[in-house]
């Protein structure tokens, strides 16, 4: 019986959706041959937390189903002993880079990958907390019913379980290593308002995400397509594509990945900055590793928070750094692009050290590029007005601190990515540990 880790990372209140992704986890195990480790990484206050546990207690899971319910100070002491058990240099450094004290997409879906390696998982299926399943005739669509009929098989026989195969045949004896798919619902980056009060503006802030070099043509396609996921078509019927998956085809809240990829690169630890959990899909697509594309898209929605004057803030300021990070990711996907299936060893294993080297120069790259974005970040928000106005206030302030941090996110990357292997290494050796005292069947916590 195969193990894989089904895991939530949230810093919010989600109860229906721990609920949700519990009735998941049952239908895995029992549908599949395999153990389910449900891992909810919460970051939420301990109000909340308090109230996730309760939901965690009260609901009885599947025979093979076992919850782990992980607080912050938990997932600390798991990841100092990993830190400490692998020699790595800079200690300190890494765990921050772990468990920063700002939002960190890349962060948090690492720590997944570390405490699924150490429960001896073959594959994490990410989830997020804003977001919910797909109902047809009254039972939920589970994207895991397409993530575990494929995963970790040979393609040409994954082949005979999927709708449809647009896969080279030179890739055929490739491992699957990536199902996913996408959502239906509300964007997935929260500035539909800048669209409704001004496309033109809308254009120039979106365009943001393009290399410059871009034409205009490409620049413009690129915005029609960005964060819309699948748009709101709704379940009807199966079907699945095994394929090289192109990554603006899949969302991080509907992905799973084999552990061939991730205990090898880990995702950039880059704080505050939206899409830096999505540097994984484009490896895969690089190397030429066979993926599967299905359509139980996920619903995604919009917490009360991003609508508060503070959620505004700190939601724009992500969305900031991410356009900025583009001038070193975009530098890195070109040099992943040609270097194409050289990205792996005899073994179809992505090398890390290539990975290193390329995020390493990219960080040689001159600012200027991201400087003309602030312009541009700057001149848009003021003719919005109102706290579009108040932002670009506080945006130049920061300014030249977020231009450093953008390239400082890259530098941390490089470093973890030299340390990840003895990490991961290391995971393996820390074992969980049941908790002294009365504790339901399945419930266990990491000291």
């Amino acid at each position: 019986m195969r193990r894989i880790c089904l895991t939530l990372p949230t810093n919010r209140a989600c109860a229906d959706t721990i609920s949700a992704i519990g009735g998941e986890a049952d239908y895995a195990a029992r549908h599949f041959d395999v153990e389910v480790h449900l891992l909810i990484l919460d970051s939420s206050d301990q109000k909340t937390f308090t109230e996730h546990a309760m939901v965690v207690a009260n609901e009885r899971r599947a025979p093979h189903v076992h919850v782990h319910h992980l607080g912050e100070e938990q997932q600390r002491e798991f990841l100092q002993r990993v830190i400490d058990r692998s020699s790595a240099v800079k200690p300190d450094l890494l765990l921050d880079l772990m468990l920063p004290s700002n939002v960190s997409y890349g962060a948090c879906t690492n720590r997944a990958f570390l405490i699924a390696s150490a429960l001896g998982c073959e594959s994490v299926h990410r989830r997020d907390s804003d977001s919910a399943f797909q109902v047809l005739d009254g039972t939920p669509v589970y994207p895991i019913h397409h993530e575990l009929a494929s995963m970790g098989r040979r393609a040409d026989d994954a082949a005979s379980g999927v709708a449809e195969t647009l896969l080279d045949s030179a890739n055929a004896q490739k491992q699957v290593v990536l199902v996913g798919s996408s959502f239906v619902g509300e964007l997935s980056v929260d500035i539909g308002e800048v669209q409704a009060l001004d496309p033109g503006i809308y254009y120039d802030v979106v365009s943001l995400w393009a290399p410059e070099v871009w034409s205009e043509s490409r620049k413009r396609e690129l915005v029609n397509e960005s964060f819309r996921g699948a748009g709101t078509e709704l379940f009807v019927q199966d079907h699945s594509l095994l394929t090289i998956v192109d990554p603006l085809r899949v969302d991080m809240c509907n992905i799973s990945l084999h552990c061939e990829v991730y205990e090898n690169v880990p995702l950039p630890p880059a704080i505050n900055t939206i899409g830096s959990d999505y540097f994984l899909m484009h490896l895969v697509h690089d190397a030429k590793l066979p993926g599967v594309l299905h359509n139980r898209n996920i619903v995604n929605f919009y917490t009360p928070e991003r609508r508060t004057d503070a959620g505004f803030m700190a939601y724009h300021g992500r969305l900031t750094k991410f356009f900025l990070s583009m001038l070193y990711f975009h530098d890195i996907y070109g040099r992943m692009a040609s270097a194409g299936e050289a990205l792996l060893d005899g073994h179809n294993r992505v090398r890390p050290a290539t990975l290193a080297e390329f995020a390493r120069q990219s960080t040689r790259l001159d600012r200027s590029e991201n400087r003309r974005r602030m312009d541009v970040l700057d001149r848009s928000y003021r003719k919005l007005g109102g706290r579009y106005a108040e932002f670009a206030g506080l945006l130049r302030e920061d300014r030249e601190r977020l231009l450093v941090e953008a390239q400082e996110d890259i530098e941390d990357f490089v470093l973890l990515i030299e340390a990840w292997g003895p990490m991961v290494r290391a995971s393996r050796t820390v074992k969980d540990h049941q908790p002294a005292g009365p504790s339901r069947p399945g419930l266990r916590s990491w000291m």
